[in-house]
């Protein structure tokens, strides 16, 4: 029920399409990471909700054609075997819905470099989630389908010193052959196979 005026909500409307349509679609990568307090240090909130969706899914017409309180950004993508590993209930204005995890939500925006993400952006928030759980994050990184988006999670890691990294098995973990360039005249990052812009090298 709406009053005259009231705005329709997109986290309502995501509740709807999970809950009743059983619809695979949820808020994740920064927004999701900006929900669970990671991002708020460094710059202003984004305008735009990011919303991760596997490739082939179908949304229905109200949904795509409504004008919800805040834009949104669909991202399209199978990047893990799980469509719901590291998804976790928030709570919202007495509205429950499925968002990402800090783990599963790093993940989705360090999937997204370089081109629809910035790297450093990602380095950034990386630096933010000290307190992710070991195991949880073996899950995911096992569970990720993308080798180019393992090997930065690993690396940003290492690189930042998070002391849950130390307990991850990197044998249980696809890392692929192969360099994978993320930046023209970059640096290349043996142990992993990336090329990175210099300041993250």
């Amino acid at each position: 029920m709406l009053k005259t005026g009231d705005p329709f909500l997109l986290a309502g409307a995501l509740a709807a399409l999970q809950s009743q349509a059983k619809i695979s679609i949820h808020l994740g990568g920064r927004s999701a990471l900006e929900l669970n307090g990671i991002a708020q240090y460094l710059q202003l909130a984004s305008s735009t909700s990011t919303l991760f969706a596997p490739g082939k899914t179908k949304l229905p017409f109200w949904f795509t054609n409504n004008k919800w309180d805040v834009d949104y950004q669909l991202f399209r993508t199978t990047l893990f075997n799980s469509e719901t590993v590291g998804l976790v209930n928030y709570q919202e204005g007495g509205i429950s819905m499925q968002i990402s995890s800090p783990g599963r939500a790093m993940l989705e925006c360090l999937s997204l470099c370089p081109n629809k993400f910035s790297l450093t952006e990602a380095y950034e928030l990386m630096e933010g989630i000290s307190t992710l759980r070991p195991k949880q994050v073996q899950q995911l990184l096992e569970e990720c389908k993308s080798v180019k988006t393992t090997r930065l999670f690993l690396y940003f890691a290492e690189r930042i010193g998070h002391s849950w990294y130390k307990y991850i098995d990197k044998t249980k973990i696809n890392l692929g052959s192969g360099n994978r360039s993320l930046a023209s005249n970059g640096v290349l990052i043996p142990e992993y196979n990336l090329v990175l812009p210099k300041e993250l090298s």
